[in-house]
């Protein structure tokens, strides 16, 4: 399993290369903040890259890149999604960059409100429009990390793109983790009385095990946090050949959130992987955590069992506070 940590250090974005006539308005836009990361010592920092399989599924992979001391951070992710790029030694098998060859990062400005501009070479027009979707998706879901960064506007040689330039995906107002990824249309879900969230499924390409987050329509009756744990407990559609990691007699007896943000769930023992020791897999937590920590009022995860005093992972070290996101994947600011 690819398992990122937290690191730590300042770097800035430099603004964005404007055309000549916009270049007045442009200069106003103020500077990015500072990117919090861990060890300044360290060579490498990881971060996550949205790559896409050889199924076309975006998957996000976490790896270490190298330090950088200039102020491209965001710069530096978008350069590693360019195929035939810096990125080509550090590909798992089967996966492959999503920006076509000889793409350049000319320029980034991160707005007040999220929005971050991205201003690509023409080199970007050459990409394969049957992979217009999941392209945009990784560009979002890359920087989009980064928890400051909101949505993207896309710019090409300097000028402002409302669609994408092959099949016309709309873009004008912005393109963010909103907008889905790895859609699934779900037939018998009533659209009027559901929402639309992202769930996390486990799937194993060749002999790893990725998450890989998955848009698709839930039906809410009362809460929506109990609404979504109910889905994952429901498990994938076959179709998508990603994988179910709870037991099916697994039930959800309830759901608080506080009011830091964490969510406490109990449920009852069959969620453990073994109920004499007492531990739950390690699938079935980082299944849970990336999914409800996608909610935005959702800081964290604690999880007790029906008549369990404590429960542990599977190395056998107890669960005593709440699961971040932070624990699985990068996290930080820009």
């Amino acid at each position: 399993m690819l398992v990122g940590c937290n690191s730590s250090d300042e770097e800035v974005l430099e603004d964005i290369d404007a055309p000549i006539d916009q270049a007045d308005e442009t200069e106003k836009e103020e500077d990015v903040g500072e990117l919090e990361e861990g060890d300044q010592t360290a060579e490498t920092v990881a971060r996550q890259l949205y790559l896409l399989s050889k199924e076309g599924i975006v998957v996000p992979q976490t790896v270490e890149l190298p330090r950088i001391e200039s102020d491209e951070v965001a710069t530096q992710v978008l350069e590693y999604l360019v195929e035939d790029g810096p990125v080509t030694n550090l590909l798992p098998s089967g996966f492959e960059a999503v920006l076509p060859a000889g793409t350049e990062v000319l320029g980034l400005n991160l707005e007040e409100d999220g929005t971050m501009i991205v201003d690509l070479s023409e080199e970007f027009n050459e990409y394969d429009g049957e992979k217009e979707q999941q392209i945009i998706q990784a560009m979002t879901y890359t920087l989009t990390q980064f928890d400051n960064v909101e949505k993207v506007k896309l710019w090409i040689n300097g000028f402002e793109q409302n669609t994408m330039p092959v099949n016309g995906a709309p873009l004008q107002d912005g393109y963010s983790r909103a907008n889905g990824i790895n859609i699934i249309d779900t037939e018998a879900i009533d659209l009027i009385n559901s929402q639309a969230v992202t769930i996390y499924y486990p799937t194993q390409l060749e002999s790893n095990i990725y998450y890989v987050p998955v848009t698709q329509h839930i039906e809410v009756e009362e809460d929506l946090n109990k609404s979504i744990v109910e889905a994952l407990l429901n498990g994938p559609s076959y179709e998508s050949k990603l994988l179910h990691v709870f037991n099916p007699n697994v039930k959800l007896l309830e759901v608080d959130t506080s009011s830091e943000g964490v969510l406490s769930m109990e449920f009852t023992e069959e969620i453990l992987a073994d109920v004499n020791e007492a531990y739950i897999a390690d699938e079935v937590i980082e299944t849970l955590v990336l999914t409800l920590t996608d909610q935005p009022d959702i800081s964290g995860v604690s999880i007790s069992v029906e008549n369990v005093e404590q429960i542990f992972n599977e190395h056998g070290v107890p669960y005593s506070e709440p699961v971040t996101r932070d624990s699985f994947v990068p996290t930080g600011s820009l």
